[in-house]
């Protein structure tokens, strides 16, 4: 999409930011037929409205912004679509954190997935001018990783299965000069036979893509991105109204393309590795069944204990890849269990780390980017929910609670070479369009997670 900002202010209608009680001062100060207009119209400053004040000439001479008590600010991204086409600027912001916030808010509230639709005329996008003291290139790089997210899961199943992942890390690859390494057939089979057990019962064969970049000698920084291009459940098979959203179960892939973008423009002085097992999880007569017994690549022996959770089986495999590096942090993303829905809805992922300075950091930097997080424990007594008579571990628990935490305990079984790791299970998906969050895909963390990244890593 052409960028939602502009240098050129020459023309711009201003945008009036106004808390409630902030209004009743503005409107004082207002021209008698403003005041008339407003209160014609019965504009009072809630959260997101919008109020259009004309000019003499009967065109548009300002608009107010409403940002209700003032504590939301995603109501700066309210406009970026409300506004009928033209430049606009903003007046009247105080301090660098709310011009900020008041440009990344509208860029991602301008996001729109046009890909299938056949309008003869779309409508040209409002245009903000870039507020002062704003960085247009740290804005851009957080607007544009988060419509590559919502671009990557917005894509049906049909148009983005284990190849079409592929070629979009070899887009970013070939964008930033990083190397890349697919991994399928034969040397899959054998080397990753979890995520080659997942996969096989597709016709669009499962693949590992594995991208580096970097200084062999900076510290390692390996992500991890659950690539589920599609799941049925395979023979655990979901009912339809489970199996509707599917096309977004590659979210952890989409998040870890879209966090490499950021780390990559930003050159952060990291050995950057991403690992993306991508698979299709279908029935046919070639899939896995309940009660098989598959080795992973760690040698673990895992009971099939349900064929709906096998995103955790994928992560097995990719996890231990990472941890044979012995990297430095290990962050993996996944839209991996219902259960983490329950327990925190759709808007906060749960994070799970053996790391209680990297939990600490995580969420100061959560609170800070206005992306919420929120720790779930690995707690340890849990572990046995997942023993198996016959293989090492299940890769479910028989028992209806605890499941976000049992996922976790599981993925931390193969991420056990790593100095550091965190997961995060997200959601991936906005539910209904609210100012800043149109209804679909979602980057959910990425801002928090690159935050942590830079205090963590740049000098």
């Amino acid at each position: 999409m052409t960028s939602p900002f502009t240098d050129h202010a020459e023309g711009a209608t201003p945008l009036r930011p106004v808390t409630k009680a902030a209004f009743t001062t503005w409107k004082d100060s207002a021209t008698p037929s403003e005041r008339r207009w407003l209160d014609t119209t019965g504009f009072s400053a809630e959260t997101g409205s919008l109020a259009f004040l004309p000019g003499k000439a009967g065109g548009l001479k300002r608009v107010l912004l409403g940002l209700g008590d003032g504590s939301d600010p995603w109501a700066f991204g309210a406009p970026s679509k409300a506004l009928p086409s033209g430049t606009y600027r903003y007046e009247g912001l105080r301090g660098a954190d709310k011009s900020r916030w008041a440009a990344l808010a509208w860029g991602l509230g301008a996001y729109t997935f046009t890909r299938y639709k056949t309008a003869a005329t779309p409508k040209t996008p409002a245009v903000l001018v870039w507020p002062k003291g704003v960085d247009p290139t740290e804005i851009t790089r957080l607007v544009e990783a988060t419509h590559l997210v919502r671009d990557l899961i917005n894509t049906p199943a049909e148009d983005m299965g284990p190849s079409e992942l592929v070629n979009a890390a070899k887009d970013l690859a070939t964008r930033y000069g990083a190397g890349l390494n697919i991994i399928d057939g034969l040397d899959l089979e054998r080397g990753f036979p979890a995520i080659h057990a997942v996969g096989k019962g597709s016709p669009r064969a499962p693949r590992l893509i594995d991208l580096t970049w970097g200084r062999a000698d900076a510290p390692k920084l390996t992500l991890v991105g659950k690539g589920v291009c599609f799941d049925s459940g395979g023979l655990g098979l979901k009912p339809d109204t489970a199996m509707k959203l599917m096309k977004k179960d590659m979210g952890g892939a989409a998040h870890v393309l879209g966090l490499a973008r950021m780390i990559l423009d930003a050159k952060l002085p990291v050995r950057l590795r991403v690992l993306i097992p991508a698979v299709e999880n279908a029935v046919s007569g070639n899939a896995m069944r309940p009660l098989d017994i598959i080795r992973t690549r760690r040698g673990t022996t895992v009971e099939i204990g349900h064929t709906d959770a096998e995103g955790r089986l994928i992560l097995a495999d990719a996890l231990t890849l990472a941890g044979e590096d012995h990297p430095d942090l290990v962050v993996d993303l996944a839209t991996l269990t219902g259960a983490a829905r329950t327990a925190l809805g759709t808007d906060i992922p749960p994070l799970f780390t053996n790391d209680e300075a990297l939990a600490r950091d995580l969420l100061a930097a959560a609170k800070a980017e206005n992306d919420p997080l929120w720790r779930l424990p690995l707690w340890a007594p849990y572990r046995s929910l997942l023993d198996s008579t016959t293989a090492d571990i299940s890769n479910v628990s028989d028992a209806p609670f605890a499941g976000a935490i049992t996922a976790a305990l599981f993925l931390k079984e193969f991420a056990a070479e790593s100095r550091a790791w965190v997961h995060l299970d997200v959601y991936a998906w906005n539910k209904s369009g609210r100012a800043g969050r149109p209804e679909g895909g979602e980057a959910q963390g990425l801002r928090a997670l690159f935050s942590l990244l830079r205090r963590r890593y740049e000098k």
